[in-house]
């Protein structure tokens, strides 16, 4: 007999021990802690035709974009594809095939309909969730949730997640207020709840207050950062916040310990450390050999081709480290992309022809001192660059290298209206005072 879950659903090919090892793995993916995959093995250990075991197993390799991972997938889409099951576990494989495929928006589609016929399946929620931040759909991240709030409560293990969820999609949305009140109130139910964490971290960077988003963080760190295979990007906000004061050495030591101290190789934190270098480049901070060692990292993976948010930051790393092969391993991966060369491709065709390639493309000017290039190139896409995935705190570093590039091109019309329109959105901050001066000197100068 199949058993279910705590939220009731059945569970085809499980046992008892199984369904134990299964909820383990999917509460620690839920607060982004522990070793689920190895959780997910001893439940298939326990019950090798165990549907939704394959297929969390599955999701595990696809949501962190590791190109490497793809096999991994695929063999449990083709352990899962002709097994029996529900017909809410037949959408779960069948969103697993599409992500397999790049196909995700098609897969977050299939999550959809698998979410409004069961709204409280939590993993449903939180994969589509994930697929809708790597789309940059700032509306389903909050509806996709919103929908489905009303049929929860505190009895049904995970509500803590749908609270932190839907605060980063409130918080996406620019509804701050709401954001920080649900994500707070997530933390207060599960402290461990990184994602909560990390989405009221995003309130406080939007409505520009560093100073308020280093007391949050600061105040039980350990929740956040113990056990928790999602802190390095929490400290990467922590650095971000320090950047925002002018605290540089501060972000710079944060670079040296948690954030890339253990020189990871894991695309996300590659991402992280690729990030807050360019950020502390384009402050004039001497970075030294950094760029080298996450570059070193980035080699063998960047030219994959299967995500392009990852490529413009695989190129700020070889750009940082000036090395002109891996750039263009870089940009001829996109352009078979482009070309529909690539089995991967999909999505991603059109997430690199509407953002990426030209983002890329703008880095590796500004990296040789071609700066009214860099300009040209990335003023068409800003206002459209959620197209191509991420937060929008992670697309700000293309708004900063925009004013840094257009101030070395000497556009300094051009520097002064983009300095003042920062200014009008952030102007509680030293960075912003600065960049303030340095708009009106340009402006008298003219």
């Amino acid at each position: 007999m199949n058993q279910r879950d705590s939220a009731g659903f059945e569970m085809t090919g499980t046992t008892a021990e199984s369904l134990v090892h299964f909820e383990i793995a999917t509460h620690q993916l839920r607060c982004y802690i522990g070793d689920p995959v190895a959780s997910v093995d001893a439940a298939l250990s326990s019950a090798p035709q165990m549907v939704m075991a394959h297929v969390l197993k599955a999701y595990l390799h696809l949501l962190g974009t590791e190109s490497l991972a793809l096999p991994v997938a695929r063999g449990c889409l083709a352990a899962a594809a002709d097994l029996p099951a529900t017909d809410r576990e037949r959408g779960h494989v069948e969103a697993v095939r599409l992500l397999s495929e790049g196909r995700w928006r098609a897969a977050g589609r299939v999550l959809e309909d698998v979410s409004i016929a069961y709204p409280c399946d939590a993993l449903a929620l939180q994969v589509g969730h994930q697929i809708d931040f790597f789309r940059g759909d700032s509306r389903m991240l909050r509806d996709r949730i919103a929908r489905a709030l009303p049929a929860w409560s505190h009895s049904i293990p995970g509500y803590h997640a749908l609270l932190g969820m839907h605060a980063f999609g409130l918080e996406e949305t620019g509804d701050y207020a709401q954001a920080e009140m649900q994500g707070r109130k997530a933390v207060e139910l599960q402290r461990q709840d990184t994602w909560a964490w990390h989405a009221v971290a995003h309130v406080y960077e939007m409505r520009n207050q560093p100073r308020e988003g280093l007391a949050w963080m600061n105040h039980d760190t350990d929740a956040w950062a113990e056990d928790s295979f999602f802190a390095v990007h929490n400290w990467w906000h922590q650095a971000v916040f320090h950047l925002e004061l002018g605290e540089n050495d501060d972000a710079l030591r944060l670079f040296d310990g948690p954030v890339f101290g253990a020189r990871s190789s894991v695309v996300l934190e590659l991402v992280d450390a690729s990030s807050l270098l360019w950020r502390l480049m384009l402050r004039g901070v001497n970075v030294g050999s950094r760029f080298e060692v996450v570059a070193d990292n980035w080699e063998p993976i960047a030219a994959a081709g299967n995500y392009a948010f990852n490529d413009a930051h695989a190129m700020m790393a070889f750009v940082g480290a000036g090395r002109a092969k891996e750039q263009q391993a870089v940009l001829d991966a996109q352009r078979a992309v482009l070309d529909g060369d690539l089995i991967v491709a999909a999505d991603n065709l059109e997430f690199t022809r509407e953002v990426g390639h030209p983002a890329t493309l703008a880095i590796q000017a500004f990296g040789q001192g071609r700066y009214a290039d860099c300009v040209e190139l990335l003023r068409p896409i800003r206002h459209a660059a959620h197209r191509f995935g991420g937060s929008h705190a992670q697309r700000d570093l293309f708004d900063q290298t925009l004013i840094e590039a257009s101030h070395r091109a000497g556009l300094d019309a051009l520097t002064t209206a983009l300095v003042r329109e920062r200014v009008a959105l952030r102007p509680r901050t030293p960075l912003a005072a600065l960049m303030e001066k340095g708009a009106r000197q340009l402006a008298k100068a003219a």
